[in-house]
């Protein structure tokens, strides 16, 4: 038996976790009450939670079963980074479970010390603590997988199908990821990783105009990756585009990026301009991705060599 864990970023199951997340979310330092206050209101707009840890347990419950179904023997698990269950405790609980065997992957695909990188980390510290007892394969890179770029291909023609056939033609594509700081983008691959990805997706889809921009950008007076949504919006009302789909391919699930920042920001800011702004639906637990992680479980390395983390790609 091998454990299988799914890692995320995480998010609040209620408006009484909200608190408690922000703080790990900010090392240690509790919200101020207007930060609090202004987060809770949030969460309230997308249903008074983030449906991050449900869909992160439906996902790896549907991988388990169809890695199962092919004749492994995988039990699944999931972990989150700043909300519950956190990484440390479900290492905690496959170890208590007798199980020695773990195979990782983060529900991100672009690569990125911020993301996969953190994760990894996380997995070496829960590890070290425990003896190095667990032997781990962690999977990433998956960017350019086929079966993940044919999954968000597939959701870019579903999101289509929300314009009639006459105004398709007209649509303008906006791919989205978080933005992170431009100090680090340099010696990172995450921007590269998620050209690729788009000019992949691009070669699967029926042409049509498009653009890249970055969402969800931290406070503070530190830079981050553009350009932005919002700009992007602006840019594209001066030469009369009325019709945009934005294709949230840094993402595979709904949570506040996408239900809060594209469904009701990024939308207000469209209407404002006299714009139509539609999104793709999320990967979530759809066939094409479950197949994607499938595959990408049953290509990575066998066997393991000692307990600490080898890295699959």
């Amino acid at each position: 038996m091998k454990a299988l864990l799914l890692l995320a970023f995480g998010g609040p199951r209620s408006l009484d976790e909200v608190e408690p997340f922000l703080t790990r979310l900010f090392r240690n330092r509790k919200p101020s009450p207007e930060q609090l206050e202004e987060i809770e209101e949030r969460y309230r707009l997308i249903g008074g939670r983030s449906p991050l840890p449900e869909i992160t347990f439906k996902q790896a419950q549907a991988l388990e079963k169809r890695l199962n179904i092919r004749g492994d023997r995988f039990k699944s698990y999931i972990g989150m980074r700043y909300g519950q269950p956190l990484i440390g405790e479900t290492l905690n609980k496959i170890l208590h479970e007798g199980i020695e065997d773990l195979v990782a992957i983060p529900m991100a695909p672009f690569r990125s010390r911020f993301s996969t990188g953190a994760y990894q980390e996380e997995l070496n510290r829960a590890n070290h603590v425990s003896g190095e007892t667990l032997r781990i394969t962690f999977i990433e890179g998956w960017h350019s997988h086929s079966l993940f770029l044919q999954a968000v291909a597939e959701k870019v023609e579903e999101g289509l199908k929300q314009f009639t056939p006459g105004e398709r033609k007209k649509v303008h594509l906006i791919f989205t990821a978080h933005s992170l700081p431009a100090s680090i983008i340099g010696s990172d691959p995450y921007v590269d990783d998620m050209k690729e990805s788009v000019n992949e997706v691009l070669k699967r889809i029926v042409p049509l105009p498009w653009h890249t921009a970055f969402q969800s950008k931290g406070g503070g007076p530190e830079k981050w990756v553009g350009p932005d949504v919002e700009s992007v919006l602006v840019e594209l009302n001066k030469i009369h585009v009325r019709k945009v789909l934005v294709v949230p391919i840094g993402f595979v699930s709904d949570h506040i990026e996408i239900l809060y920042d594209i469904d009701i920001v990024y939308r207000q800011k469209a209407e404002s301009l006299g714009m139509v702004l539609k999104r793709t639906p999320s990967l979530n637990v759809s066939e094409r991705f479950i197949q994607a992680l499938t595959t990408m479980v049953e290509e990575h390395p066998k066997g393991f060599k000692d307990s600490r983390i080898q890295v699959a790609q």
